[in-house]
């Protein structure tokens, strides 16, 4: 096979054209790394190499792009990347932005928690949870959730105060408000402590 066009496209991608005919496009740095040329032969094993060098280069380029905007888990951020150039490859950039710190699930795993716990409210159970969601190993999450001092009553009145208080005279709101807290992951028994703090009903229904 012979290349017999490369021609430069947008995002730093250039077309490359095998015997007359467009066969992808491919990173431009890669290429020329490679010394693929104009004019060269080129067989199936080298231009799968090409490829593959291009689906890192691509990849590790997206992550880094994801990462800037905000910090990721590792699995979360190989599944994004992975839509666009497969699993394999996007595994092996978030290995390497691992390897230079760039990604640290302890880092990620903690700064979330905190912000659940003590800016969204959320109970531990809750955060762990959310954790898992993003990918976050089951233990690293416990253990992570767990180190973080947070104090549930206050949790729950944060809550109550900014959303439901001033409808908790209403069975209605009383309902909604309840609902609501054992969505964020509190036990009923905490909710009705807190609650009791708030009506003298013991009616709280969920």
């Amino acid at each position: 096979m012979t290349v017999t066009a490369i021609e430069p496209k947008r995002k730093g991608l250039s077309a490359l054209y095998i015997d007359g005919e467009f066969a992808l496009k491919l990173d431009t740095e890669i290429l020329l790394s490679h010394r693929i040329d104009v004019g060269i032969e080129i067989d199936d094993d080298k231009l799968k190499e090409v490829i593959d060098a291009s689906n890192i280069k691509r990849a590790k380029d997206k992550a880094m792009w994801l990462i800037s905007y905000r910090d990721h888990a590792q699995k979360e951020l190989v599944d994004k990347v992975a839509k666009d150039y497969g699993r394999d490859a996007a595994q092996k950039a978030v290995d390497r932005l691992v390897e230079l710190g760039l990604i640290n699930d302890e880092r990620y795993a903690f700064r979330y928690a905190s912000d659940l716990l003590n800016l969204k409210h959320l109970s531990k159970n809750g955060a762990v949870r959310k954790l898992i969601e993003k990918g976050i190993d089951k233990d690293l999450a416990y253990d992570t959730v767990e180190s973080i001092e947070c104090d549930v009553t206050e949790n729950i009145k944060a809550v109550i105060d900014k959303k439901y208080a001033r409808n908790l005279s209403d069975e209605k709101g009383r309902r909604r408000c309840v609902n609501a807290l054992l969505r964020l992951g509190y036990s009923y028994s905490d909710i009705k402590s807190v609650l009791s703090l708030y009506t003298d009903t013991d009616e709280y229904y969920y």
